[in-house]
């Protein structure tokens, strides 16, 4: 543990897997058979539940619980106060642990502030949750999603940017990167210039 860093409020229930680099900020509690990787950065009052698993460099934002069913790749980020669930029908009345539906946030996603991620579905790499959204079904890679219920409003590229320019071709440009994406189908954007599952370069 001394390759990570753990505020003296925080709880750090064992045995659970951290790796190098992360960080957790004052009163959040991470509880055993948690697995998170390296560099990340958890804030003020986040709750980790057992047998979530968390790749290496996600952010999460104060007042965050993520629960058990819940799996986030690398490069998440998780704004302040965003909702996750586990069940899509509770009853206090109703034992429903054996029922956890798995959420699955592929690479680089984003989440806005006070957004709800319903249980059971897949966001896809570098999808984009606009903040106070309620996301009820599955959504692809780059998705902008906004309303409640979320609806794919348009893309974003991997820097952030809502792609609206086009080059000669036809392809969306990112603003800032100038990488180029395509189309394929009404609901998938590939990007041309660089691998979905391949980190940034450190020049990026």
């Amino acid at each position: 543990m001394s390759d990570i860093f753990v505020h003296q409020t925080a709880v750090v229930d064992q045995p659970c897997q951290i790796g190098a680099g992360t960080k957790i900020w004052h009163f959040s509690h991470i509880m055993k058979n948690a697995v998170i990787g390296q560099n990340c950065n958890f804030g003020q009052n986040v709750f980790v539940a057992s047998n979530v698993v968390i790749g290496n460099n996600v952010k999460v934002q104060n007042n965050v619980s993520i629960y058990e069913g819940c799996t986030l790749e690398d490069d998440v980020f998780c704004g302040p106060s965003c909702v996750f669930t586990n069940v899509s029908n509770p009853r206090s009345q109703i034992n429903r642990r054996s029922a956890y539906e798995p959420t699955l946030l592929r690479r680089g996603v984003t989440l806005g502030a006070n957004c709800t991620i319903v249980c059971g579905i897949t966001l896809g790499r570098y999808a984009f949750v606009a903040a106070g959204a309620v996301v009820t079904k599955d959504a692809p890679d780059y998705a902008l999603l906004m309303g409640v219920p979320a609806r794919r409003v348009g893309w974003m590229s991997r820097h952030g940017h809502r792609l609206t320019e086009r080059d000669a071709a036809g392809n969306l440009i990112c603003p800032e990167s100038g990488w180029r994406y395509t189309e394929t189908d009404a609901d998938t954007l590939r990007c041309l210039d660089w691998p979905e599952d391949e980190p940034l370069s450190d020049e990026e």
